[in-house]
């Protein structure tokens, strides 16, 4: 797969399927640059995710970050989605590229300017809580009533209280660093309940040996087990086309595939070697793997 120029279409699918690391220097140049954007516009938004996390517990962004995370809250501080639609002409102007991140819990998007990706989430507020990816629910008041801290000669809003926030998403030990591959199941196990509808896609499951895998446990984060039948295909229920977070299991085996955009009647094949594969494909550093499973 190319990764493009660093500021278009192929750069950013890139990024999505293999979240290499940002270059630091640049990520913290094009966060000052949105927040002066958003500024001007008149845009609230907090430092989410990992950026809060770099941000309040190593006062720096994550090295091995993949993305910036920003979120704004739809409905508050006049944000309506007209204003979003507004402002992402303006990324575009200012020479960001922009891409539409199907979402059952946001309206959301990604800028991207020299393979530096930046994830804005408008999220939704359902009875006064909103989902955090991949669908830690989080009261609103820690986003409506945020807080300022110091971060790269500027003032940021994060999460109030920040700590808590963080220990929501990531769990009791938010405050030890863990690189791609070990935060992933730490933040699923805090995932409660998705918000899931009678949208169905299907996933089968083919083992090492190139044999469909019956009886294996496919699980959604939120959601509730699916198993393979005869042909190792499992009925999934989602909440609409978006990302996904989801375990596979079956004796010998258990993956978890933190990034996968599903979209309700349709079926996605896993392999057994399909993360090593996957690896294998990258031009450079891998972080996070995304949308490991294929699309049949």
């Amino acid at each position: 797969m190319e990764r493009g120029n660093g500021t278009d279409s192929e750069a950013m699918e890139y990024s999505l399927r293999y979240n290499p690391p940002v270059d630091i220097r640049l990520a913290e140049q094009y966060l000052v640059e949105v927040k002066g954007i958003f500024d001007e516009l008149g845009i609230t938004f907090v430092l989410s995710s990992g950026s809060c996390l770099g941000a309040v517990r190593d006062k720096a962004l994550i090295p091995w970050d993949d993305d910036i995370d920003l979120v704004s809250i739809i409905g508050e501080s006049d944000l309506t989605t007209e204003a979003i639609y507004a402002a992402l002409e303006v990324f575009r102007d200012k020479g960001f590229y922009v891409r539409h991140n199907p979402s059952w819990n946001a309206l959301s998007h990604s800028f991207m300017k020299d393979y530096v990706r930046i994830d804005w989430s408008c999220l939704y507020q359902f009875e006064e809580a909103v989902y955090s990816y991949p669908g830690v629910s989080v009261p609103s008041r820690f986003y409506l009533n945020p807080t300022q801290i110091a971060f790269l000669g500027h003032q940021f809003l994060v999460p109030d209280p920040a700590e808590e926030y963080l220990r929501l998403k990531y769990g009791p030990e938010w405050m030890i660093p863990k690189g791609p591959g070990k935060y992933e199941k730490d933040v699923i196990e805090n995932v409660e309940q998705l918000q899931v509808t009678s949208d169905t896609c299907i996933i089968q499951i083919i083992g090492i040996d190139g044999n469909l895998v019956e009886n294996a446990v496919v699980t959604l984060a939120g959601g509730v087990d699916s198993l393979t039948d005869e042909v190792g295909e499992a009925l999934v229920m989602l909440g609409g086309t978006s990302w996904y977070a989801l375990t596979i299991r079956y004796p010998g085996h258990e993956q978890v595939l933190y990034m996968e955009e599903l979209e309700p009647d349709a079926t996605y094949v896993y392999q057994a070697d399909s993360v090593s594969r996957q690896e294998l494909s990258a031009s450079g550093e891998i972080g996070t793997l995304g949308n490991v499973l294929i699309r049949k």
